[in-house]
């Protein structure tokens, strides 16, 4: 585990030193996790259903009955001021306002810093809500402040990003890891061929979605793509000019060598593609990452980005604020298999106390001009 908290420079200097510098190197990723990967079928075969888990999360402590009440609910993501955030904050306002007896409010950092996510949680906790909704910047670290507002009876429902299961009662999950994974290694290689060469450009490899869409796309490139030759993995937290520093020095450290790169944030991806695009790289070097598509509509205009891989955060939002009414009506309990989301319809219940939104979505130059967000 403790490769995980590698500087940039460290994991810079690992990779050259050719302990991870193809897709399909032996062992794992080195900012990966301890968790087992389940790579996809490779093509367009149907995934293969997942085992059922027995509940693993978290309860609170002499909650409320405030079954049919209304609720005051908090939701704490990793940064506020950013277009995918501001996204996921609209869904949990429409689903207030549709579900009626929610009131909900967005507060949090302005930085993707896990201290200071940690106080705004705590600080809620003092103050006093009946929920709190979160993203985390890191799933061990925020573990203790959820457990505590466990603790005082507040329910805790995450989205986006987890946490140790045992610190939430529910995690909204976007889409399968392994789904996500398999859409960007299909793209990239579709792109820049069989054996193209690819960077990535995340925000820290403690992140934990992150984190483990690079270890299911190692594992997916090893077994569909293993031609793919992987140079490294840089951090460039959730900042914009850092992501376009990192993309930028990528761009020369590597030459002609360089055929793609991964942007694995919603400020990482469009950073990236600025990046190519002044460095005169578009055709050159692809863009595959994850990003809202007002954001990267430039580019894909102009063709530099060919397609960009998402689901929508706003539907994120919204399915985790009625997963937050449901569990606080006790209409979602431990052991059941799936739970009502309004318009989203039925959302299916996987890994013990995860609600799956769905498969990933691709954005493209025929269809994304039909979302604005």
């Amino acid at each position: 585990m403790k490769a995980r908290y590698l500087t940039t420079a460290a994991a810079a200097a690992l990779a050259l030193a050719g302990l991870a510098t193809a897709a399909n190197a032996a062992g794992k990723w080195d900012g990966g996790d301890d968790l087992a990967t389940s790579p996809l079928e490779c093509g367009m075969g149907p995934a293969a259903p997942a085992a059922p888990m027995k509940y693993d999360g978290g309860q609170p402590t002499n909650a409320a009955d405030k079954a049919g009440k209304e609720i005051v609910v908090v939701d704490v993501p990793k940064l506020i001021g950013i277009g995918y955030f501001n996204a996921t904050a609209k869904g949990i306002q429409d689903a207030a306002k549709d579900i009626g007896n929610v009131k909900a409010k967005t507060d949090g950092p302005t930085e993707a810093k896990i201290d200071e996510q940690i106080k705004f949680i705590d600080n809620y906790i003092t103050s006093g809500v009946d929920g709190i909704l979160f993203a985390a910047n890191d799933p061990v670290a925020i573990a203790p402040v959820l457990k505590k507002a466990l603790s005082k009876g507040i329910h805790v429902v995450g989205y986006d990003a987890n946490s140790t299961p045992d610190a939430r009662e529910w995690f909204v999950n976007q889409s399968p890891f392994n789904g996500i994974a398999k859409s960007m290694v299909d793209a990239m290689a579709k792109e820049t061929g069989e054996d193209g060469s690819f960077a990535i450009v995340t925000s820290t490899f403690t992140t934990p979605n992150q984190a483990r869409w690079i270890a299911e796309m190692q594992a997916y490139a090893a077994k569909c793509h293993p031609k793919l030759n992987w140079l490294e993995t840089v951090e460039a937290q959730e900042d914009n000019n850092l992501s376009f520093n990192q993309a930028t020095t990528l761009i020369n450290k590597h030459g002609d060598k360089l055929k793609g790169i991964f942007g694995m944030t919603s400020v990482a991806t469009p950073a990236s593609a600025e990046a190519v695009t002044k460095a005169g790289q578009c055709g050159k070097v692809a863009v595959v990452g994850l990003a809202t598509p007002n954001a990267m509509k430039p580019y894909v205009h102009s063709d530099c980005v060919k397609s960009v891989v998402l689901w929508n955060p706003i539907d994120l939002g919204y399915a985790a604020t009625y997963v937050m009414r449901a569990a606080v009506d006790g209409k979602l309990k431990p052991g059941d298999t799936s739970v009502d989301a309004g318009k989203l319809g039925k959302l299916n219940v996987i890994n013990g106390s995860e609600i799956l939104l769905g498969a990933p979505y691709i954005f493209d130059k025929a269809n994304i001009d039909k979302f604005d967000f």
